[in-house]
């Protein structure tokens, strides 16, 4: 018993002594705390390696469920869109009439800006195109902007460019009018005929009387009203306001 008491003081006294000098020496501190920081640094590499692998996948799962279903979406959007086509086309050629509907949009991609510091300019990877035509372009169901020839190449020009212009409806009793960029946040309409009153909040959609982009495509909300020269001008928040664009659907015909 007293063999056991005696080797019990000795080990208690030499872990004091070890404790005294790993908390006064930093000798004797250094490579415990280098080891120990080596350690938790090893587990918090896993810890957060484990995490971003769990987050990546379940975050690209749920992210691919996210892209079917849209996709989904469109597909019977585009089958009802053809559908009615083909049904309006039978009922013209029943009546004899010439018209047709047969519109063609397709998915382009931004390549690149067309001047650094002008992010109303973008190239379009499009090599098939009338460089005699304006094409619209939109995100979603929302205007974004216009297509022309540039250089021999396709050039967007987004919302807020001032070449940017096309036809519109302005509220509820489709006041006509022209919409154009002004290289700000807001884009203007003009030729608004002064009969008509619009009034702040009122909606702008495409009337897709300049064969550019189909009718009822939105474009903005009104902010404000003026009137100049026997004509009103409304100054419009657009809808879109994409800071990160890489795609867009080109309406190469409405009809």
């Amino acid at each position: 018993m007293k063999m056991n008491k005696e080797l019990l003081g000795f080990f208690a006294f030499f872990i004091a002594l070890f404790v005294g000098a790993l908390y006064f020496s930093d000798t004797v501190q250094s490579p415990f705390i280098s080891a120990l920081n080596s350690i938790k640094s090893s587990y918090r590499d896993t810890v957060t390696t484990i995490d971003d692998t769990i987050d990546k996948h379940f975050f690209q799962a749920s992210e691919i469920q996210r892209l079917k279903e849209k996709l989904l979406i469109y597909e019977k959007g585009h089958v009802l869109m053809v559908q009615l086509s083909k049904e309006a086309n039978d009922l013209f050629a029943e009546n004899n009439s010439s018209l047709k509907i047969n519109p063609n949009v397709e998915l382009v991609r931004v390549l690149s800006y067309e001047k650094f510091g002008d992010f109303n300019r973008l190239w379009l990877d499009l090599e098939d195109f009338n460089t005699s035509k304006i094409y619209g372009l939109t995100h979603q169901d929302t205007v974004a902007g216009i297509a022309v020839e540039y250089k021999g190449r396709a050039l967007a020009l987004l919302n807020k460019d001032p070449k940017s212009s096309y036809a519109v409806y302005v509220g509820g009793e489709f006041a006509p009018g022209v919409a154009h960029g002004n290289n700000s946040q807001n884009l203007i309409v003009k030729f608004i005929p002064t009969w008509i009153k619009i009034h702040p909040g009122d909606e702008v959609i495409t009337s897709g009387l300049d064969a550019i982009f189909f009718k009822g495509l939105k474009v903005g909300k009104v902010l404000s009203v003026s009137s100049l020269g026997g004509f009103q001008s409304a100054l419009v928040e657009p809808y879109y306001k994409e800071n990160d664009p890489n795609y867009f659907h080109m309406i190469r015909s409405i009809r």
